[in-house]
Formats: structure tokens, sequence, C-alpha cells
């Protein structure tokens, strides 16, 4: 099982993602060309709409196309959205007023109680903490 990375700030033209389309909740449908992608095998796809944020797919099974050569379209599964929504939030060190601008995906049809819960998330995955309405940046974590 290896992990193949087709984000799209890598811009590598022998590894490119073609499309990911939802077939349903979790389950993606995702063409591509390059990378020997097999069934097992983990792809990181950058989500529609952001500059940053991507996920994490699982193959289950692939097909490569004759022509175009290198070209393969593979059934994959991963998070489910009912409706993806990307949101851009920003917060301030409360220590050293160092700004973070960022962005998180959260699934819309969960309503606006859901997108405090999903920015935290993904504030910590920044490596920053929170303490109740309290920010720190990952530098004045150490200092503490």
């Amino acid at each position: 099982m290896a992990e193949h990375d087709f984000r799209y700030n890598l811009l590598n033209p022998e590894h490119t993602l073609i499309e990911c389309r939802a077939l349903a909740p979790g389950r993606y449908q995702v063409t591509g060309n390059g990378g020997s992608i097999q069934g097992g095998d983990s792809l990181l796809v950058t989500l529609k709409g952001s500059k940053d944020l991507s996920m994490r797919l699982q193959v289950e099974k692939v097909r490569h196309l004759i022509n175009p050569p290198g070209q393969w379209v593979a059934v994959a599964h991963g998070p489910v959205f009912g409706e993806l929504a990307i949101h851009t939030w920003q917060v301030k060190c409360d220590s050293c007023d160092k700004q973070l601008d960022f962005e998180f995906a959260v699934d819309a049809s969960l309503g606006k109680k859901a997108q405090a819960p999903a920015a935290q998330a993904r504030i910590h995955e920044l490596g920053w903490r929170s303490v109740g309405e309290r920010h720190l940046c990952p530098r004045c974590q150490k200092e503490a």
C-alpha cells in the first residue's frame, strides 16, 4: 500500500489529478494521470474550492486506461460529507498577537453549530492550542 499525493499545490505534471467527484457520501470516483495507482493505496487530494485543505481517500479498485497512456480511474472511499463547505477564519495568539488565517471544511448540512468545532479541530491540526477563548501559537506554547 502506497500513498500518492495529488494535491494541486505540488504542480507536478507527471502526477496529475484530473477529476474527483462524489458518487455517494463517502464514496468517490477519481481520475488521474501517473502514479502507478493500485487497489489499497491512499490518495491525498485537494478539496474543491480550497487553497490548502486536502482529504485522504482509500482506493478500492482502479482501472488503468490504454488511451491516453498513464491515465486511470479509481473508486475510493473517504470522508463522508452531505454537503461540503469551506470556510476561512482567523485567530490571533493572545500572547504575541501573531495572526493565523486558515481554512476548514465542515458538512454544511449540519448547520452553523458545526462550524466552531470544525474550526477548533483545524486550529489544533495546525499546532495552535485553545484554552477557552484564548489561543496560543506554537512558539508561545513552548515558552509557557
